[in-house]
């Protein structure tokens, strides 16, 4: 679904260029959830916003389905995201909109007729579970409402692909895992190629099939998530590995008799 040749990216800073992204060269599947993994500075969000051109590659290619999106000129690039929705950290809501209003917006640009948005709508707002959220805005929403807002409105125009940019990182554990059980029944119901952007491990461990491994802007692992987890390779990979382990012991410790 998703192919990725010699993908570069670089900023220029007044401290100089900065290579980002450095020969990424990555196959996700089509219907698959694909975590991509690293630190902060490690290059994930810029190459997830590659993907749908958020951000201009400096050279490579990035096919999505049988379409070279980096070859597209603006127009055409307008037409394809359409098909590739995304979710965000901070949800990217409008504030003076309602729950209706903010899932209504891509049909709306799109040009859909006014029936076609409504019945759309509804059906995206029932799939999310937040059909009695219709009117209300968001700051009268929790922040796992928020995002179930944000995902009914990157659902909105039917997308073949959903990118999610840390779309967990500001919830709690609960919400967290409800999300991630959204996104699930979402992959299997609409058939999704879901790719997450993350540093949370648990997050990938529980969901994705398959995942990457960034570090300092080169894939450095990628495999089955299990085989990842139980053998990693890379240093980032080990080191997320033995801080969740040490996490987990240190819950464990704090749950006991002894303490």
């Amino acid at each position: 679904m998703i192919k990725i040749n010699n993908l570069n990216k670089s900023f220029n800073t007044p401290y100089g260029k900065i290579d980002v992204l450095k020969n990424i060269n990555l196959e996700i599947k089509k219907g698959d959830i694909f975590g991509i993994i690293g630190f902060s500075g490690a290059g994930k969000s810029t190459m997830i916003r590659c993907i749908n051109r958020l951000e201009e590659p400096d050279k490579g290619s990035i096919i999505i389905g049988n379409k070279e999106i980096t070859a597209m000129s603006k127009n055409e690039l307008r037409e394809i995201r359409k098909k590739i929705g995304m979710i965000f950290q901070n949800f990217s809501l409008f504030d003076s909109k309602t729950v209706f209003q903010n899932v209504a917006f891509p049909l709306q640009i799109a040009g859909y007729p006014r029936k076609k948005i409504k019945d759309r709508v509804y059906e995206i707002l029932e799939l999310v579970d937040l059909k009695d959220k219709i009117n209300a805005y968001p700051l009268q929403l929790s922040g796992g409402q928020k995002q179930r807002v944000g995902i009914a409105r990157a659902l909105a125009n039917e997308p073949d692909v959903l990118l999610s940019d840390e779309a967990t990182s500001a919830l709690d554990p609960q919400t967290t895992f409800s999300i991630l059980e959204l996104l699930k029944t979402i992959n299997k119901k609409l058939g999704l190629t879901i790719v997450m952007i993350t540093h949370e491990l648990e997050v990938v461990k529980y969901i994705c099939n398959n995942m990457a491994v960034i570090e300092n802007g080169h894939i450095v692992e990628r495999g089955a998530t299990e085989l990842v987890f139980s053998n990693p390779k890379s240093e980032t990979s080990q080191k997320f590995v033995s801080i969740m382990n040490s996490l987990n012991i240190k819950n464990t410790c704090i749950g006991g008799d002894g303490i």
